[in-house]
């Protein structure tokens, strides 16, 4: 009797048959790291990678994981702000886009009241009170640099508490962020610095300021602006127990 056989060999070719169907091709999507061109043909990504190479934690925290887009133009803000104080408790001068600030005595309110009563004036040389030499507009040009292309703040990247940092001038950093920019494919397009400071008077040092910015960018000085302004005598910058600064600047990609 042939039926046994007949049944066994229908069951075994409807099992095969269900195996079959339940591994039906699956289409993989492709990597992320990778775009697709016209012909379906997989291309390198136009990822943009920084050439700045080093193993220092400065440089890996300015290589993210995610894609810095090669977008035309990138722009970027920067502010710091720094305590003045004498310069025997500042121990250093107050430099200014790499510019010391050689100044007659200041008249400066000391809110704490070391050297006179609290909240009256002190007559005094002033210095910036910083880990590094304090350098204000330099730290906000290279954190609108690091803002534009999305990567961490200055802080981040040169921390307070780091000694390699300590009393360090700041025109390595700008030199630094430079090359960062450079390295993903950028150039200035243009800087516009607002620093705040009520005195000592600045207007005198601001082409060597000028200078020393278009030295560290390479840029032309049609690119760069730099103004200054007091604080009409309100809250510590008002009363020299500090300075300010704000930049905005462009970044355009390199032809």
């Amino acid at each position: 009797m042939q039926f046994p056989s007949i049944l066994l060999l229908t069951l075994l070719i409807t099992a095969i048959a269900t195996i079959s169907e339940g591994f039906s091709p699956v289409k993989s999507s492709p990597s992320p790291n990778y775009s697709i061109n016209n012909n379906g043909n997989r291309k390198i990504p136009n990822r943009l990678v920084s050439t700045t190479a080093s193993s220092s934690d400065a440089d890996d925290i300015l290589k993210p994981k995610y894609e810095i887009e090669p977008i035309a133009l990138r722009i970027g803000h920067g502010f710091d702000i720094h305590r003045m104080a004498p310069i025997g408790d500042a121990g250093q001068p107050i430099v200014i886009a790499g510019v010391t600030i050689d100044h007659e005595d200041q008249k400066w309110t000391d809110a704490d009241g070391k050297y006179v009563p609290a909240g009256e004036i002190f007559t005094t040389q002033l210095g910036v009170v910083a880990h590094s030499d304090g350098d204000v507009i330099y730290h906000c040009i290279v954190d609108a640099i690091f803002g534009a292309l999305t990567l961490p703040d200055i802080g981040q990247v040169y921390q307070d508490t780091d000694p390699r940092w300590k009393g360090c001038d700041s025109s390595k950093f700008m030199e630094h962020a430079y090359g960062v920019m450079t390295g993903y494919g950028y150039e200035i397009g243009n800087v516009d610095v607002t620093l705040i400071l009520e005195k000592p008077k600045v207007a005198g040092f601001k082409p060597a300021m000028k200078e020393n910015i278009l030295g560290l960018l390479k840029c032309h000085p049609g690119r760069v602006n730099i103004k200054a302004r007091t604080h009409e005598r309100v809250d510590s910058m008002g009363e020299l127990r500090s300075l300010s600064c704000h930049v905005v600047l462009t970044l355009v990609r390199k032809e």
